[in-house]
């Protein structure tokens, strides 16, 4: 884990409580998990009147709304082939921007998801393969945040699905700079399961 300052990274709110479902690296909701939380809310038992639960009802639909606003979750498939490939996706006016070359196998499906806080100020980009371990070969890989300014950054060679545990790759592996996180040459061990880059964004300088 590369820091170059400190920031914490926490958000867990009560509707990803309720539903149990927290995508790697940001939140995602869905129709059905928010008609299964609206329901919840008018089925319970308790003394609160129809208009406290309507102003419930009001809030969790506008957080619905403001999250799809603040979050992006995308598919995408990582290629063997030794060829230089790039995937990236754009938020408002931020972008991260996923480019590697990789040896191996077959096909593998990987995830990207980006987001930004509730106040714009720090935005967020995690690529990853949601079985948790990639079996290819990367020979090479960078992160690039477009609008934001890195100050935190990690890679895993493996990560916590199925039973398996996180296992981050030395700091020695990559170089994380103010726009860019990089694999070092000579030091990389070519393993690479999942990359989170999390930026302040250039918003105060605008």
């Amino acid at each position: 884990m590369t820091k170059l300052n400190t920031y914490e990274h926490t958000a867990v709110p009560s509707y990803e409580e309720h539903t149990g479902r927290v995508s790697t690296g940001v939140f995602s909701f869905t129709k059905s998990a928010q008609t299964s939380y609206l329901e919840s809310i008018i089925a319970s038992k308790d003394l609160l009147n129809s208009c406290v639960k309507l102003l419930l009802l009001s809030v969790v639909l506008c957080a619905a709304r403001a999250s799809a606003d603040k979050t992006k979750t995308l598919d995408f498939d990582v290629k063997p082939g030794g060829v230089v490939q790039t995937f990236s996706a754009k938020l408002k006016k931020y972008k991260c921007t996923f480019t590697y070359a990789c040896q191996g196998g077959t096909n593998e499906q990987w995830q990207m998801s980006v987001g930004l806080s509730d106040d714009d100020q720090m935005f967020s980009c995690s690529v990853w393969r949601p079985q948790g371990k990639s079996y290819l070969f990367f020979t090479q890989f960078k992160a690039e945040l477009k609008g934001a300014k890195i100050e935190y950054a990690t890679a895993y060679s493996q990560t916590a699905v199925g039973g398996q545990r996180d296992v981050a790759l030395k700091e020695e592996e990559y170089n994380v700079s103010e726009s860019s996180v990089t694999h070092r040459e000579g030091k990389f061990h070519s393993e690479l399961s999942k990359l989170t880059v999390i930026g302040r964004t250039r918003h105060d300088e605008l």
